[in-house]
Formats: structure tokens, sequence, C-alpha cells
């Protein structure tokens, strides 16, 4: 059997912990795999003292991680500390220049210098992967960048953060608001006490950035991305959306079009019959449509202890039998850079919802912004109560070019009959 490799990792919260078990309970399984086996040489954290359930006394211990990516004796450093910057960045590039392989978890590293770290990494004959950064437990990365490589992708869209995904099935099937979701999904576990980088979208846009690389063979371009949060739908959003025939999903969606890549996240609704529409809880999915392979779908848990430890020894095992891809499918010196739509031109359908006081006249002012706006109604929900009490007047819309779309919403906001402000959600008819 070849040398161990020896391998550094930095971060012992949940995710570096999850490795370190994962190494030790399946260490026998992987070195038959790999053909040599994979040790854990050295270790790094906030506090050597604290008590993590795990034994990591026989590691050696680094205060520093940058210090720690730099040791000679270590032949892949393994990120796990998080963050676009800082100390992350820092360690990440000392180990490419003092010659070791990354394997990283962090998304948000990926998303805003993946580019900059590959080609670095190339220069310096090392590799660069991220399995853990997108998905948790689902391969999509070695699945977009391998699997489908003789494939042009088209089209590719998913449900990419479970914390968004649990929210919306819990107000779906109990019927309570956003925040009292919200609430209970930071008590058990799946939101975290800022719930930000979930619920308003980044998280989910820097994983859509990374898949969209890997897609299109252009730079990662998290900046360019379109974005938008689900704390604006309500319970009352997802009732109307059962009684139309659709659910509702926090999707990130990346197109190849003629005027450039897209690259959105936002909640959209989704016809019941769309088997993402059926993808519950804090799982994740994600479906690529290829021109020779057509739609591919993979499912799994996104995030959480094992399914990520899970990613990570993944990319760790490729290094182990000599296996070295380009981060992002291509050489990074050749990734392109191509222009990003803008969402002022996107084209599709629209749910609207207007609370509005019932009185004479208020419909006629509606259909007469619409009329003026381009915008053709498809189907049109509205419920009575008593004159002057304010009520749901919901709408679908056939195609119409967002511009318009968000020209009419900003009509409708200044009507004084018009008490709150208008509620749009995008929706698309998903290919599969």
């Amino acid at each position: 059997m070849s040398e161990p490799l020896k391998i550094a990792i930095a971060g012992l919260g949940t995710v570096g912990l999850g490795v370190v078990r994962l190494l030790t309970d399946n260490g026998a399984q992987i070195a038959h795999r790999c053909g040599r086996d994979v040790s854990i040489f050295a270790v790094s954290a906030r506090d050597a003292g604290r008590d993590r359930g795990v034994d990591v006394s026989k590691f050696k211990w680094y205060d520093n991680p940058v210090a720690m990516a730099r040791d000679a004796d270590v032949d892949v450093y393994v990120e796990l500390i998080g963050g676009e910057g800082g100390v992350a960045k820092e360690s990440c590039e000392a180990a490419i220049t003092a010659g070791k392989s990354v394997v990283t978890a962090n998304k948000a590293l990926i998303a805003h210098h993946g580019t900059a770290l590959a080609l670095e990494a190339e220069k310096g004959g090392v590799g660069l992967a991220y399995e853990a950064a997108v998905a948790g437990g689902i391969p999509i990365v070695k699945s977009l960048r391998e699997g489908l490589a003789g494939n042009q992708i088209t089209d590719l869209y998913g449900i990419l953060n479970g914390t968004c995904n649990y929210i919306l099935t819990t107000m779906r099937e109990t019927g309570r608001e956003f925040d009292d979701v919200l609430a209970e999904a930071q008590a058990l576990g799946y939101a975290e006490a800022d719930p930000s980088f979930d619920v308003d979208g980044v998280d989910a846009a820097h994983k859509l950035a990374i898949l969209a690389s890997l897609a299109f063979g252009c730079q990662v371009n998290f900046g360019d991305s379109y974005v938008e949060g689900i704390r604006h739908i309500s319970a009352l959003d997802i009732r109307f959306a059962t009684e139309l025939g659709y659910r509702i999903k926090f999707l990130g969606i990346a197109r190849s079009t003629e005027d450039g890549i897209i690259q959105r996240v936002h909640p959209c609704m989704v016809k019941l019959d769309s088997p993402i529409a059926h993808v519950e809880g804090v799982y994740n999915a994600v479906v690529a449509q290829g021109d020779f392979v057509g739609s591919t779908v993979y499912e799994g848990r996104g995030a959480g202890e094992g399914p990520t430890a899970s990613a990570v020894v993944a990319d760790l095992v490729d290094i182990a039998r000599g296996v070295k891809s380009p981060a992002f499918g291509v050489p990074a010196s050749q990734l392109s850079s191509l222009s990003t739509a803008p969402m002022d031109r996107h084209v599709g359908s629209y749910y609207i919802r207007l609370m509005v006081l019932d009185r004479p006249g208020v419909f006629a002012d509606v259909a007469g912004v619409l009329r003026d706006e381009e915008v053709s109604m498809e189907a049109i929900l509205q419920r009575t109560r008593s004159p002057g009490e304010s009520v749901p007047v919901v709408m679908t819309t056939h195609d119409v070019e967002e511009e318009s779309m968000r020209r009419a919403l900003d009509r409708f906001a200044k009507y004084d009959t018009v008490v709150e402000q208008p509620r749009m959600i995008r929706i698309e008819p998903l290919t599969l």
C-alpha cells in the first residue's frame, strides 16, 4: 500500500467533526478503495481545550490555520472555517503556494474567489476541490464536471437551500406565517441565529454561481446574480398557490440565452406535477438539462454533519487516488467571461396579489393598469367582504417582460385603495 495521504483540517465545527468521525469509522474501507490510508495529521480550531465529544488530542494542534496550511508534512489542506475572506481565504492561498491541494466546503469562498484560487492551483500543479460547498451530500459538482462532460448544458435549476425549503414546506403544511416557522427552524437548528444568508437568498446564490460556472464553462460570477429571498411569502400566498395548482419553491435557476447567462434566485410557483414540487423539508434537489442526456435529477440532504462530511471525503478520495480534474471542468485560464442577461428582460408568467379596499371601480383601475402595460391576465381570483374592508385580488398572467410587470406593480402601489405592498411571484414552466 502507498504512503498515507496526510490531511490537515481547519475548523472543528459540525462538518469538521463529521469528517473526523467518518475517516475514523470508515478508514479501513476508504484505504481499501484508495490503495492508501487517508490520515488526519493536524487540526486547527479556535479553542484547543473545548470538549467536542471526539478525541482530537492524537493530532498535531495548530492555533493558526495559515501556519498549519504551510506545514511541510501536510499533503492536503481541508478548509472548513467558512466565510468569503479572512483566514479562510488566506490559509487556502498559503496551502496552494506551499504546493498542497485544497478541499473546502466553503461556498462563499468559492463563489467570490473560486476563479482566482483555481488559477493559482493550476499554476502550482495542485487540486482545488469543493464538492461539499454545494448541496451537501448530492454529488452535483462531480456530476456536472465529469458525468455530464460530454453534454452542452442548457438549463440548470434546483432547491439549493434546505432552510428555506423547510420553512416553505412547514408553512404550507401548517398554515402558519413566515416569522413563526422561522423561529421554529432556529430552535431546531435548521436556521442560524442570524438567518439572513439563508432566507434572503445569499447562500443559494453562492451555490448557483458555482453551478453556473461548471455548467457553462464561465468564470464564477456571483456579483451579477439576481437575488430575492422568501421573507415576503405569506401563508395566504401559499394557500392561493395550492388553489391555482402550484407549489411555492425557492429556486436557483441558471440558463444560457442569446442575451447572456441568467443567474437568478427567488421564490417560484411550480406546477404540482413537477417532481421538484414534491421535494420537501430540508432536502435539496438539482435538475440539469443536457443536449444529449436530457434531464437528470439529483436529490438528497443538502446540509448537516453526515452529508457534508461525505462530500469532503469524496474529494479526499479522489486526491488519494491521484485523480486531478480542473476545478470548474475546464482549465481556469480558459473559463469564459460571459455577459449576464438583465432581469428586466426576463419573460415569463406571474402570480400577483393585491390587497384592495372593496370599493366600486377598484377592479377597473387594476384592469386599466394592466392594459396600459400590455399585461394579459390568464386567471383571476377575487374574494368578497363587506364594503370598505380589504380583500385579496389574485391574478396570474400570460408571458410578459418583467420590466412591464414591475411598472404595473409600481402603479398599483400608488393607489390609495391598495392597502399593502403588491406581491409578485414568478411562475416557472420547468423543463424535465
